[in-house]
């Protein structure tokens, strides 16, 4: 049976404590004062809501599929699978069989096309589940489903004539009709599980997406400081157009935060005895000491990917703490066990705004506790 490092334990808490700090943090999300997951009336669906937007997304859909698996909670997992597949597919249209990234919580469909974050963890979450506990009827045959919606991702264009969400190269768009990427979505150690879980006939395609995005990766996140910008070119170069997209996306923003907290779970999951083992430590390492070096009032803040301090202040500061800790999977400097206490020593986020913050923060917790599992 794999190892996997608990971070937790290094800094002085017990089993025990680490243990109930991961449930409560489960059950706050799901079913305490503050959760942000629901359910239909009758409870075959279920949700979780964008607390800061008022909708359902592939993004949140998934990662609650995600999160369930790990925490052995099937019930939660096939409600929430049952809510993408009734309300977000999309079963005809020049997106027929991707999912529809924003719904509103009556089911109404808010958007026509998908964002492909949501469906490499759908993937991901379906493929566990099979493992986990083994493949069942229509849409609970996990394994099926995976390999299904794996096919179409590659192979939309020949398919149904619209556009693949991975390039000729290997790389992960942002979304399948425009021609750029978000540094975010590059999951290797996922790619890595894909070829081992899809049709035959794409492994090869899923091995070569691996090693595309280990090579993106290394150009998007910048030598010294370590961050990554929302959206880029697929050289790594940041993506500069403010019109089309609410503003700008150049900079290490919300999106961004997730970069490190993936290659930290890259390092956790794949070989990394490696060069490409070696920049996660070193870029994690970067990372944490370009916040540790930062005054206290800029610590939460705006930033150019070379550190350049811009104006305003962070959307998801708790986010941003977990994401930093996570990146601890892989840093071994002098602020990688620093950045796990702080972390442990942050409750969860109250207000408007929770959503995203908290789903990165169980992702941490998870990962931190040695609970975030290939399956």
């Amino acid at each position: 049976m794999t190892s996997y490092r608990n971070l937790f334990l290094e800094i002085g808490k017990t089993q025990e404590e680490i243990d109930k700090r991961v449930n409560d943090t489960f059950n706050e999300i799901f079913y305490g004062a503050d959760k942000f997951y629901e359910t239909t009336p009758d409870g075959s669906m279920g949700y979780l809501v964008d607390t800061g937007n008022i909708d359902t997304r592939t993004e949140g859909i998934s990662y609650g599929m995600m999160m369930c698996v790990q925490m052995d909670k099937k019930i939660e997992f096939d409600q929430l699978w049952n809510w993408a597949m009734t309300n977000m597919y999309l079963e005809k249209g020049e997106n027929k069989g991707y999912f529809a990234w924003s719904v509103d919580p009556s089911g109404r469909k808010n958007a026509d096309g998908p964002a492909p974050d949501g469906e490499e963890f759908f993937a991901m979450a379906l493929i566990f589940a099979s493992h986990r506990w083994g493949d069942g009827e229509g849409i609970f045959n996990y394994s099926l489903k995976a390999k299904e919606l794996l096919k179409v991702c590659l192979h939309h264009e020949e398919m149904y004539g619209g556009h693949n969400m991975w390039n000729e190269d290997g790389l992960i768009k942002f979304v399948p009709g425009l021609e750029f990427t978000d540094p975010s979505y590059h999951l290797p150690h996922f790619y890595d599980l894909f070829a081992e879980n899809c049709f035959a006939e794409d492994k090869p395609l899923w091995k070569k997406a691996a090693a595309a995005s280990r090579d993106y990766l290394k150009k998007a996140c910048h030598e010294k400081t370590g961050l990554s910008p929302e959206y880029s070119y697929y050289d790594g170069k940041p993506y500069p157009d403010h019109i089309h997209f609410g503003g700008r996306h150049d900079w290490f923003f919300s999106d961004a935060y997730r970069t490190i907290a993936n290659i930290g779970l890259d390092f956790e999951w794949a070989d990394s005895n490696n060069e490409f083992g070696q920049w996660c430590k070193t870029t994690a390492n970067n990372l944490q000491e370009f916040f540790y070096n930062l005054p206290e009032e800029n610590s939460r803040g705006i930033y150019e990917i070379d550190g350049t301090v811009l104006e305003g202040k962070a959307l998801h500061p708790v986010g941003l703490t977990a994401t930093i800790a996570q990146a601890s999977l892989a840093a071994d400097g002098k602020f990688a066990l620093k950045a796990v206490e702080d972390f442990w020593n942050t409750p969860l986020r109250t207000g408007e705004r929770r959503y995203y913050d908290n789903c990165l923060y169980l992702f941490a917790m998870l990962a931190l506790s040695g609970k975030y599992c290939i399956y």
